[in-house]
Parts: C-alpha cells; structure tokens; sequence
C-alpha cells in the first residue's frame, strides 16, 4: 500500500514555498508515495483525514493559524504519522504558536548577516545512523540561529559566530541545523537549510531531506507493530492538555 503525504506550502513567498514543495513532492513520489500538495492551512482542518496519512509536510513561514489546527496535527503526530520539514516553512511558522515551536523542537531568532552567508554544515555522525552517506560540507545562504529544545537529537550543526553582529562577544557555539524529535509516537524531523529552492535542491540538501521524510513517515508503521504487540503506550489517542494555557 502506498504512503500518504500531505504537503501544505504558503506563507512568506520569498522561500519559495510552491516550488519548495514541488521538491518535495518530487523526492516522495520517487519513494511511491501518494502526495497530496495544498495550499490553504484550512488542509489541517480535518483531524481524520490528518490521522490517516503517514507524514505531515509544512512549508508556511510566518502567519497566523487557527489554534484548533495546531492540535490536530499534534493529535496525529502523537498518534504517529511523521512531521517533516526545513527552513523557516517549518521553524519560523506561526510566530506567536507556542504549542507548534515545542511540537517541532525549535523555532528561528535571527539569521547573523541575512542571505550569502558561507558557512559549513557539520555532520555528526556519532549522533544517529540516518545521515550516513554524507559528509560535511558548504553551503552559502542564511545561517539559522535557533531556539531549540534541548530534547531533540542533532544530528548536524554550523559553528556560531561566522557574521558580525551583537552575538559575537559570547563564546562559539554549534548551533544545530539538522535534528530529530519524538512527538508521543510521532517521528518529527527538521532541517535549518533551505532559503529557497536553488538550496534545497543542492544534492546535499535533499539527500537529508529525502532522508528525513522517509524517516518520519516510518513512525506510523512502527506504532501499529508496537500496538499490535501490545507494548503500544496507552495515552496515544488521548487529547493531550498541557500545551493549553498558550491558547
């Protein structure tokens, strides 16, 4: 049977975000999944239709979002379908969502020296398996300072200070650019890169994001083998409330 996606591009359009999903379709249809590209946040609507797929693509940067949306797809990454995606049309979505920045493990603060910034991309390879194959390597575009959640596994990053700017008296830091996440029983996978389509598209680039999606959209076929064993956890299908008071 084939894997369902959703990919819900808009927002901002200086990321690109019709043709970014067009990747991104592109790299999922090669691994024979039905994709369904939107582009309305309205697409979040259905909570149903939501649990039924097997990974979730945002691509929206910036904008508002109705709050009942967010918690449909937080219901449906807690019930495992996969949550995958780059740049500020994951991390820098929905500013003032606090629910969707602890759901995706980060959120954008700033990008030192705006766009054409060279830097390197560190891969960490001692970190997970599921980057294998690729090495560090160079990239020119927006350098991704991020507020990120100290649970989620890195498993790439960039050295802090490469541009001026009032960060750069504290001392270096790596700053992640790729990392995982576990949602209840959801895969949530992000990656910094991605400005425009001309870097997602880099070989580099896409081969994490392949990597990523594939990843992500595992998880769902993971919780159904752990449900059938009985080992499954038991609040999954449960509505979560912790995340309320940003409401």
């Amino acid at each position: 049977m084939m894997k369902k996606a959703l990919i819900v591009q808009g927002g901002w359009d200086g990321h690109e975000p019709a043709q970014v999903a067009s990747i991104y379709k592109r790299l999922l249809q090669e691994e024979n999944f039905e994709v369904e590209v939107s582009d309305t946040l309205e697409s979040y609507a259905d909570a149903e239709k939501l649990k039924a797929l097997d990974l979730i693509v945002p691509h929206w940067t910036m904008g508002e979002i109705e709050p009942q949306y967010v918690r449909n797809i937080s219901e449906a990454v807690i019930s495992g379908v996969g949550l995958a995606g780059c740049h500020g049309g994951m991390c820098d979505s929905f500013r003032k969502n606090v629910d969707w920045q602890f759901m995706t493990g980060g959120n954008w603060v700033a990008h030192p020296g705006n766009d054409g910034i060279p830097y390197t991309v560190n891969i960490k390879h001692s970190s997970s398996p599921l980057l294998e194959g690729i090495n560090d390597f160079e990239v020119v575009s927006e350098q991704y300072y991020l507020h990120v959640d100290p649970a989620v596994e890195v498993l790439a990053t960039t050295r802090f200070p490469v541009a001026e700017g009032p960060h750069i008296l504290n001392k270096a830091v790596d700053m992640p650019v790729v990392w995982t996440k576990r949602w209840g029983v959801g895969r949530v996978f992000y990656n910094s890169l991605g400005h425009t389509a001309s870097i997602v598209a880099m070989p580099e680039v896409s081969f994490i994001m392949k990597k990523g999606l594939l990843w992500a959209a595992e998880g769902k076929k993971l919780y159904g083998t752990a449900a059938n064993s009985g080992s499954a956890l038991t609040w999954v299908g449960q509505r979560y409330t912790g995340m309320g008071d940003s409401q």
